[in-house]
């Protein structure tokens, strides 16, 4: 496999293999330690630029949530509704078992509540 290394990282290499050099170590020896250091990294360099995310993923990324927040928003809406029939049935069924005591009293109610046989009495005169 022939790998095409950038400058920087040849140099670098380069560089690495001679500090083995100067330290005893043979030039065959250094270099095969130069190469496997710069694969290993290269790899390394290669699985981290596999997880970045790309403009397409952002993007995507970005559609997807906002499907997910309009699905939301539906669902809410929904229950909202659902809640305030429900609210409005419990309402209506408490009124129907339980009915509010009127406030006022028509005319036809307010005589049905004076006994026939009292006769109506005249209105008291002012005490002096």
């Amino acid at each position: 496999m022939v790998l095409l290394l950038p400058r920087h990282m040849v140099l670098h290499m380069l560089a690495f293999a001679k500090e083995l050099e100067t330290a005893g170590v043979p030039t065959a020896q250094a270099e095969a330690q130069a190469k496997a250091l710069s694969n290993v990294l290269q790899k390394v360099e290669e699985s981290r630029l596999q997880e970045l995310a790309t403009k397409e993923d952002v993007e995507l990324a970005k559609l997807e949530l906002r499907k997910e927040i309009e699905t939301a928003k539906v669902e809410t809406i929904k229950w909202v509704i659902a809640t305030g029939i429900i609210i409005l049935g419990g309402v209506a069924a408490i009124n129907r078992y339980f009915p509010p005591v009127p406030v006022y009293l028509s005319a036809q109610d307010l005589r049905q509540q004076v006994p026939a046989s009292v006769p109506p009495q005249p209105p008291a005169s002012p005490v002096r």
